[in-house]
């Protein structure tokens, strides 16, 4: 049975539906409904805001050894509840079953690394140059963190803002995807069970147009000091410039186009396995999916003999049964990668599949798991033959596309890693050391893999890009702190007198005409 959501504000369901109502359809099976989202207007962020504002000075006294209690609690509620949310994310955006499990327990990983990171927000105890003077250093909540994700990993990812801003003692307003908001509303009633105060974590289901609008509006009331971005480099880039204009710095984390480099003394079988995870894996909708497999010129025919072989094996189709892949998240999604496909020149060879564009009858996919005109699913296509005057090479396309590319030499290969200007993840298949250090130095991306896919992050490493894919900014791991805490120094004069730095400081004379004698 479908199920009615709404924007949650104060611990409680808003009424009626300023911005709309939108149907979400199951992508897998495109007449069943999941849900339908009552919508908020600008107005509804603004007062998401104004309750987050209201309730985050006496959330930043509790202590946070206590908030870490409330992390705590909120991971095992997730823990306790896995398996139903994993099916609510399969149902409503079509990630396999097994993947939406492991992106449930990212988010109860999140919270186990973080529990402890309450008792751990150090500060420091600086020496003065003075006497009778200490200096310190305090971390501080920057106050109310405005967050808006996407709907691909639409509990992991949010989880990376929620959950350290939570236990640093700021207070939130979550914008989800509006495409997910049956998974969003399940994730959010789990925070809203966890232990948090009235007004501490609140959820606003909106479009994107009214998103902008409320934040524009809360930003210029002073109701937000922190945003946080996960989508595209182009909403990241306006959301940059609003922010800027209101002397702030927001977390971005947006688009990749990232590098698989195959060097000519790469175990093959093993560079095709994570190029295939990498390229097709959530049909290839993720920042970090694999945007151009980069291969030597001497192993680039055996490379992709046996990665079209292995794409084309592939089982996709049902998100509930054992499938590399399922459907496209939903119509949007699915059209923009037929827009991807016009890309293709007449130069490029295409394999992977027994044909391109949607999966049919009457273009079929062998092996099919399900039906395939139930839902949104596509052909994996794999384009050789890409350059770096291709849009395919120079664009993030969001959809089972990979494109391959040949280098001849180390620094043609490099090139083509960074030439697009993206940086968010990389990876390279090599046994030679020294190519993994070259890569390490010269690579724009934020994150590099060896001998590993170009997804997979962890819940205790920093994870963020750089260019077109960020402004710089970390999540996760201890690195992500720096975002939703400011820095205070402070220093203590005990000595009874005005002390002047700089000035009143002792001075050690020494001897500077000194010489050993000769020997």
């Amino acid at each position: 049975m479908a199920r009615t959501v709404a924007s949650l504000i104060g611990g409680r369901a808003r009424e009626g539906a300023p911005g709309g109502t939108l149907e979400i359809p199951n992508p897998t099976r495109l007449v069943d409904v999941v849900a339908t989202a009552r919508l908020g207007d600008p107005t509804t962020f603004v007062e998401a805001c104004a309750a987050a504002r209201d309730a985050q000075p006496r959330w930043a006294r509790v202590p946070a050894p206590v908030r870490g209690r409330a992390i705590q609690q909120l991971g095992r509620l997730v823990e306790e509840n896995a398996e139903t949310l994993a099916r609510i994310m399969t149902l409503e955006i079509g990630k396999p079953l097994a993947e939406a499990r492991g992106s449930v327990q990212e988010v109860v990983d999140t919270c186990n690394f973080f529990v402890s990171e309450g008792r751990r927000l150090y500060g420091m105890t600086v020496p003065s140059e003075l006497p009778d003077k200490q200096l310190f250093t305090f971390r501080n909540p920057v106050g109310v963190a405005a967050i808006v994700t996407a709907g691909n990993f639409p509990v992991a990812v949010p989880s990376w803002y929620l959950v350290p801003a939570l236990l640093c003692g700021n207070t939130v307003v979550w914008k989800p995807a509006e495409y997910a908001p049956a998974t969003s509303e399940a994730l959010a009633q789990l925070f809203l069970h966890a232990g948090f105060p009235e007004g501490v974590f609140n959820m606003v289901l909106a479009d994107g147009a009214s998103t902008f609008d409320g934040l524009s509006q809360a930003l210029e009331a002073g109701l937000v000091d922190k945003v946080g971005f996960t989508g595209s480099s182009e909403v990241g880039r306006r959301l940059g410039e609003l922010c800027g204009r209101n002397l702030q710095s927001p977390c971005l984390e947006l688009g990749g186009k990232n590098p698989l480099v195959v060097m000519r003394d790469a175990e093959l079988d093993l560079a095709v396995e994570g190029a295939l995870f990498s390229g097709f894996g959530t049909a290839g909708q993720r920042c970090t999916s694999l945007g151009t497999v980069i291969v030597h010129e001497r192993v680039h025919d055996e490379f992709l003999s046996r990665y079209a072989n292995a794409v084309a094996r592939a089982a996709i189709g049902d998100p509930f049964e054992d499938v590399l892949y399922g459907p496209m998240i939903s119509s949007r999604f699915y059209e923009r990668f037929l827009g991807w496909l016009d890309w293709v020149q007449p130069y490029h060879v295409l394999s992977g599949s027994s044909g391109t564009g949607r999966i049919t009858r009457d273009n079929p996919r062998a092996g099919f798991v399900g039906d395939p005109e139930a839902g949104l699913f596509v052909h994996p296509t794999i384009v050789d033959g890409v350059t770096a005057d291709d849009d395919l090479y120079k664009q993030e396309t969001f959809g089972p596309i990979v494109g391959v590319a040949t280098f001849g030499d180390f620094d043609e290969a490099m090139a083509l890693a960074n030439g697009h200007g993206y940086g968010l993840s990389s990876s390279i298949y090599t046994t030679d050391p020294l190519n993994v250090f070259r890569f390490r130095e010269r690579i724009s991306a934020g994150m590099v893999s060896v001998n590993n896919s170009t997804t997979g992050a962890e819940a205790h490493l920093p994870f963020g890009g750089n260019g077109r894919s960020g402004n710089g900014a970390r999540q996760s791991g201890v690195w992500v702190l720096d975002q939703f805490t400011r820095w205070q120094a402070m220093n203590w004069d005990y000595s009874g007198k005005l002390q002047k730095a700089q000035m009143d400081v002792a001075d050690l004379s020494a001897d500077p005409s000194f010489r050993l004698p000769e020997p």
